[in-house]
C-alpha cells in the first residue's frame, strides 16, 4: 500500500474523508445478506465468510450479471456450468473449497425457501486424489529457535513480533485467534489466556512463562497509546488492532526468517503450529494430547500427524517379499 492510500485509509477510518462509492450490482447485496447469515447465524471465522461469499458473489454475477437476482430459477446446470468455468484457472485442492462455499450457499438459499434441496444436491463433487500426502508444513525447532532470538527486543515491533512468534510455537495459536486477542483476555493472577477459536468457541489456555514475560514487555515498552482493546496494534497508523483476515500474522513469521536467514521451503503461520504437534509427539504425547493443545474438533483432524511417528509407522510395515526381519 503506498503512503498516499495509508494516508486516504486513515482519514476514511476517522470519518474525515468520505469512503470511495463502488458500483454494486444486485449479486453483491445477496452475498451480503449471506455473508451476515454466515457470521450471526453459523459463527464461521472471517477469512471462511470472506471466501464463502467471494464465491456466492462470483457465481451470481456469472449467472445474472447486473440484473436482479433470482434464486428460484438457479437450475443444476448453472451450477455445474460456473464449476466448468473454474476448473480451467484452478488446481483441483483450491477448486475444492470453491464448490464447498457454494454449496453452503445454496444451502443458505434452502434454508430461505429459495431453492430445493436437489439443486443441493445436484452439486459436483471435485476428484483430488492423492496416494502420496505431502508431509506436513513443520519448522524445525532450531529454525524457530533462531528466528525467536533475532527478534530486536530494543524496538517497538521486535518486542510485538517475539511475542506474537511464542503464541504461535508454544501454545499453537492460529494467526486469526492472536488478532482476535484483547487486554481482557489475560489472567496475569491465574496466568491463563482466553482464546476465540474457530465457530466463536472461547477456552483457557495456561499462559507458560516466556510468553507473559515477552507480552508483558511489549505491553510496557512497546505498545502504542490507544483506546483499542486489542492485545496486539499496528505499528503505523491508523493504530488500532491487526485487521482480521489479514495476512498480518504470516507477514511477521515470512519477516522473522528472513532475518534469521532461515530458507523455509514455507513461510506461512501453521508451520509453526505444526511443528509444536510434531514436538510433543516425539517427545511421548499422545495423538489425543495433541488434539486437547491444538483445540481440534474432530480427532480426524489431528490424526495427520500419525505420518510423522516414523519409528512408530516403522512396526506396522510389511516385510518385503524375501527379507529378513
Amino acid at each position: 500500500m503506498s503512503e498516499l492510500s495509508q494516508l486516504l485509509y486513515f482519514l476514511r477510518e476517522q470519518g474525515v474523508c468520505a469512503s470511495a462509492r463502488a458500483d454494486s450490482v444486485p449479486a453483491d447485496d445477496v452475498a451480503a445478506s449471506f455473508g451476515y447469515y454466515l457470521r450471526h447465524e453459523q459463527g464461521l471465522a472471517d477469512a471462511a465468510i470472506a471466501h464463502y461469499t467471494t464465491t456466492a458473489q462470483q457465481f451470481l454475477i456469472q449467472r445474472f450479471g447486473r440484473r436482479e437476482v433470482e434464486l428460484r430459477v438457479l437450475r443444476a446446470a448453472d451450477t455445474i456450468e460456473f464449476v466448468q468455468h473454474q476448473v480451467k484457472r484452478m488446481q483441483p485442492h483450491v477448486l475444492k473449497n470453491i464448490v464447498t462455499g457454494l454449496r453452503s450457499f445454496l444451502r443458505y438459499a434452502q434454508y430461505g425457501g429459495e431453492v430445493g434441496a436437489e439443486l443441493v444436491a445436484s452439486m459436483p463433487a471435485v476428484a483430488a486424489w492423492s496416494t502420496t500426502p505431502q508431509l506436513l508444513r513443520a519448522i524445525s525447532a532450531e529454525h524457530a529457535k533462531r528466528a525467536l532470538e533475532r527478534c530486536d527486543r530494543n524496538t517497538a515491533v521486535g518486542r510485538r513480533d517475539l511475542a506474537v512468534l511464542l503464541l504461535l510455537a508454544r501454545l499453537g495459536l492460529r494467526a486469526g485467534e492472536i488478532i482476535k486477542l484483547q487486554l481482557d483476555d489475560i489472567d496475569w493472577d491465574s496466568a491463563h489466556l482466553r482464546v476465540r477459536g474457530k465457530g466463536g468457541r472461547e477456552c483457557l489456555l495456561p499462559l507458560p512463562a516466556d510468553v507473559g514475560e515477552a507480552i508483558a514487555d511489549y505491553l510496557e515498552h512497546g505498545r502504542p497509546t490507544s483506546e483499542d482493546r486489542h492485545l496486539f496494534l499496528r505499528a503505523q497508523a491508523p493504530v488500532q488492532g491487526l485487521k482480521e483476515g489479514s495476512d498480518v500474522i504470516g507477514t511477521i513469521v515470512r519477516y522473522a526468517l528472513r532475518r534469521a536467514k532461515v530458507d523455509a521451503p514455507h513461510r506461512g503461520t501453521h508451520q509453526v503450529r505444526h511443528a509444536l504437534a510434531v514436538r510433543m509427539l516425539e517427545r511421548g504425547a499422545s495423538l489425543r494430547e495433541i488434539g486437547e493443545v491444538l483445540r481440534h474438533r474432530s480427532p480426524q483432524s489431528t490424526s495427520i500427524y500419525a505420518k510423522v511417528d516414523v519409528e512408530a509407522l516403522r512396526a506396522l510395515a510389511l516385510a518385503w517379499p524375501g527379507e529378513v526381519r
